[in-house]
């Protein structure tokens, strides 16, 4: 069967803060010329935002860009900071942190949001400007054109049972032609890993690291809630070799008194015991942090992963017929531990350049191929606020790299880069990709994690519960394995099987063989709650994670 073609100006891949961002500037920018551009959006996730989750803590320097009347116009940012602090934690005490001007953990005039509601806004303000959204609408394959150039996306069949055979529910995917695309699938996107071996983009950068955060939302007493206050924390549980830190969000959300908890686990860690699941559940555990669980009810719970490498590890940008948006190529600011605000300004800035590209008279003549190449847009970037705030912090991920660890990083940050503010004459770099750290099992200590009381810490299956995620179990499977001897003879023989500890899931078992002679790899893919960690902490690199069916995956509620 053939599939349906349809034809945009400029076509989006995901719903995001970027990829909606980008949308409405196109269309605003068109509105005002007067010119009529159809925009047409994707979105894996069945509702917009449904996928979407971060800590989260806004800095609304894009958004006031994009909408300077947002607050009239009801945006769901109403939490601002009323309170910031800092602590190094140990086992049983906690010491602050001094927060000096200037310090990029600062979060005066910034907003605690739920970036799910935030992107749902979005969404409804791009719909209002005439962006065309297609909400459960999977793209699977990059299209190119015979000279290379991409030429749009493919969205995936539905209704294909595991042998590879069609249901009664069969319908074949369509094609989706684009002058431009722009590729805003979020971290570790499936598509943006094939355009980066295709165009050789990371040829100049960086490996790109990345972090996993793991979240819970809870409901507390409202006698210990503390709407405005922002917590962070570095040290305890993790070790002083293990970058990472925690969250503390106290929101009034309609007049519930709510905590967003998280932690976040640098994933070039080292020691295969380590679970990023657990590492939250022994987090609320700590004495300053516990009481303020026990009278709660924990209502959701999620992970994603995100990128750390900064301004090193920032691709080529275009490519012929797009660019890559938002965290496709990453543009979190470790530090500020905020990444919202350049998603959406990379978006905005990329949108001017298709639109420039696309409104020149000569544009068809002056193009080397079918698809436009928006080459403006990386230069629009690099004079770009965002540009000059990653690159101020360039040095911080990187001072965690020495024998010191996180007093290192914390020295660097609280001295060096207190004082320079990035004008320090050197660029520290990052040599090998996060897959590569693990250490053999042998070599490592067992990590000590505390028993679900299921008050306060809980099993991970119930966790997974509350994400809603829900994926049709006769599909082909959208977790592969390149090789399937590896996971016993690499991963179980020399890490002990590290998947079903950093998969925050529960995807990974290493079950007993139906034989009993010995184990094997056991992946319950329905339990997929689409973070990528498995794609990216691999250390044999050889779990291919690729779209499911448009509609499936978590159904996040405002995370």
């Amino acid at each position: 069967m053939e599939r349906f073609a349809d034809e945009a100006d400029v076509l989006i891949v995901g719903g995001g803060p970027s990829g909606l961002s980008a949308a409405i500037k196109l269309k605003q920018l068109a509105t005002s010329a007067g010119k009529d551009l159809r925009v047409c959006l994707v979105e894996k996730s069945a509702e917009m935002g449904g996928h979407t989750l971060s800590g989260a803590c806004l800095e609304p320097r894009a958004l006031n860009e994009l909408f300077p009347n947002w607050k009239e116009l009801g945006a769901p940012v109403t939490q601002e900071v009323t309170g910031d602090k800092f602590y190094f934690l140990t086992e049983k005490s906690r010491i602050p942190i001094p927060l000096l001007p200037g310090m990029p953990m600062q979060n005066h005039g910034n907003y605690i949001i739920r970036l799910g509601k935030l992107v749902k806004w979005l969404a409804e303000q791009a719909e209002s400007l005439g962006v065309e959204l297609y909400p459960g609408t999977a793209a699977s394959e990059v299209l190119y054109h015979e000279d290379g150039s991409v030429k749009g996306v493919a969205t995936n069949d539905v209704g294909i049972a595991k042998d590879g055979s069609p249901k009664d529910s069969f319908q074949r995917g369509m094609e989706l032609h684009a002058k431009v695309t722009l590729f805003g699938e979020g971290c570790h996107g499936h598509l943006a890993k094939t355009l980066f071996k295709k165009f050789n983009l990371r040829e100049n950068c960086d490996p790109q690291l990345y972090g996993i955060g793991v979240k819970e939302l809870w409901e507390v007493d409202p006698a210990l809630h503390k709407p405005g206050l922002v917590e962070h924390t570095v040290g305890w549980p993790l070790d002083r070799n293990t970058y990472g830190g925690s969250f503390l969000y106290h929101l009034n959300d309609e007049g519930a008194p709510l905590v967003s908890v998280g932690v976040v686990v640098g994933l070039d860690y080292t020691n295969p015991y380590l679970s990023p699941f657990l590492e939250l559940q022994k987090f609320k555990t700590h004495p300053g942090n516990i009481k303020l669980f026990q009278n709660g009810k924990r209502i959701a719970y999620g992970a994603r992963a995100l990128n750390e490498g900064g301004f090193q590890s920032i691709p080529k940008l275009t490519f012929p017929g797009g660019c890559l948006i938002g965290c496709s190529p990453g543009f979190l600011n470790l530090p500020k531990i905020k990444g919202i605000h350049n998603a959406m300004k990379s978006g905005m800035v990329a949108a001017e350049a298709v639109y420039e590209t696309l409104t020149d008279e000569n544009a068809a003549s002056k193009s080397k191929t079918k698809g436009f190449d928006p080459i403006s847009y990386e230069e629009k970037m690099k004079a770009s606020w965002t540009w000059s705030e990653l690159k101020s912090v360039r040095n911080v991920r990187s001072s965690f790299h020495t024998s010191l660890g996180l007093y290192g990083g914390m020295l660097y940050t609280g001295v060096v880069y207190y004082i320079l503010r990035g004008k320090e004459p050197y660029t520290g770099h990052i040599k090998d990709a996060d897959h590569k750290s693990l250490q053999p099992i042998n070599d490592c200590k067992p990590i000590s994690y505390p028993k679900p009381d299921n008050v306060v810490t809980f099993d991970l299956l119930s966790s997974v519960a509350l994400t809603g995620t829900n994926h049709d179990h006769d599909e082909p499977p959208h977790l592969t394995l390149r090789d399937d001897s590896v996971p016993m003879a690499k991963n179980f023989a020399i890490y002990g099987g590290p998947e079903q500890r950093f998969c925050p899931a529960g995807v990974y078992e290493y079950v007993e063989r139906e034989d009993g002679k010995g184990h094997r790899l056991q992946i319950n893919a329905q339990n997929c709650i689409h973070c990528k960690t498995c794609d990216i902490k691999d250390p044999s690199q050889n779990i291919n994670w690729v779209c499911p069916q448009g509609g499936e995956g978590p159904a996040y509620n405002g995370m």
